[in-house]
């Protein structure tokens, strides 16, 4: 069997450093729980249509753009996990290649790209590789702030 633990990735004077955050999530769905709102795990919205519903549908909504093969981007996971639970914000995974529009609609030039979205409407993002969870903690809170 596949170890499917989650590690939280910290990033500490030029080395990355993995703890574990949660158990084994072999016999666990990802995504939204019953409800269809996010849990403490990322969602993945399979396209636009989806994509809006999620946003709409959120006070607070921070999604990762990301492609099939992105090792940055499948190591974010774990972090997006914690910030999801750390800050109460709902947390989406979309890849703009199943979906061309969105790459022109939020000028998709490198994954993974952040963008929040505060009421429906996207505020600010990201497009700088791996983020440490503190920093995307400390980038999302200051958002909320203004």
């Amino acid at each position: 069997m596949t170890d499917m633990r989650v590690y939280d990735a910290q990033y500490h004077g030029g080395l990355y450093t993995f703890e574990p955050v949660l158990g084994d999530m072999s016999n666990t769905d990802r995504g939204a729980d019953e409800s269809g709102r996010s849990s403490d795990r990322p969602v993945s919205l399979a396209d636009e249509p989806e994509l809006d519903a999620f946003v709409s549908e959120s006070d607070v909504a921070l999604v990762e753009f990301y492609t099939d093969g992105c090792g940055i981007c499948r190591s974010m996971e774990p972090v997006l996990t914690n910030v999801a639970r750390q800050l109460d914000v709902d947390v989406g995974l979309v890849n703009p290649r199943d979906d061309p529009p969105l790459v022109e609609r939020f000028d998709v030039r490198s994954v993974p790209l952040f963008v929040l979205f505060v009421d429906g409407e996207p505020v600010d993002r990201r497009a700088e590789g791996f983020i440490s969870g503190d920093d995307l903690t400390e980038w999302i809170d200051e958002r909320l702030d203004d």
